[in-house]
């Protein structure tokens, strides 16, 4: 399987791309952003692309994971929506096949009414429109990072320093909320590979794949 990573130096990205560096399925990764991620691996291409929002079209691949993404908190509903919806859709239509396998990460609460959810939940609408082989949305609650990964966000990285101590009794009281980093990697390529039963997927079905 020959992949497309949109996000890879993300928290979320970090984990996927190690997983699919990992797994003997995954035999192609092109990574694609704003920025490389300083990693060298047999399987790995990547491709920076300064402005996501005009890209050249991207084929020969089998499934798109895309990771990326930013934090609403002090931003307005439009440079939010630039970033969160804009950008995911040129991605999605510079790779979209009828072959293509298109996982989005999105958020749980994303059917909520504040400003984010709306702007995620528009973007999964879109992306299950388009003509692809299959489009799954996956919405995690709680991550762990794991494997030494950390957030490129200043406020993430205080709250994963803050709550690590309680993370094994956040995962005994809300196993149905709380994945990892690894576990949506590895879900990610079992569900591009395999299909999943529900095109959107909350953590506990993230787990379960």
């Amino acid at each position: 399987m020959k992949v497309i990573l949109f996000g890879a130096t993300g928290m979320v990205g970090q984990g996927v791309l190690r997983e699919c560096l990992l797994d003997p399925r995954v035999t192609d990764v092109l990574t694609v952003g704003r920025a490389a991620t300083g990693q060298t691996h047999a399987k790995l291409r990547e491709r920076v692309e300064p402005d996501l929002l005009h890209l050249a079209p991207i084929a020969g691949y089998d499934a798109c994971f895309f990771c990326l993404g930013v934090t609403s908190s002090g931003m307005t509903e439009a440079d939010y929506r630039r970033i969160t919806y804009d950008v995911t859709l040129a991605a999605a239509n510079a790779v979209v096949s009828p072959a293509m396998t298109f996982i989005f990460v999105s958020g749980a609460g994303t059917d909520g009414r504040a400003m984010w959810a709306r702007v995620k939940k528009a973007a999964e609408d879109a992306l299950l429109r388009m003509p692809f082989k299959a489009a799954y949305m996956f919405r995690p609650a709680i991550i762990r990072p794991m494997h030494g990964i950390k957030s490129k966000t200043t406020s993430y990285r205080l709250f994963y320093a803050l709550a690590a101590p309680l993370m094994p009794l956040l995962v005994r009281m809300l196993p149905r909320y709380v994945t990892t980093t690894e576990q949506i990697g590895r879900a990610m390529i079992n569900v591009a590979a395999n299909g999943y039963p529900k095109h959107v997927l909350e953590s506990e079905d993230i787990n379960r794949c």
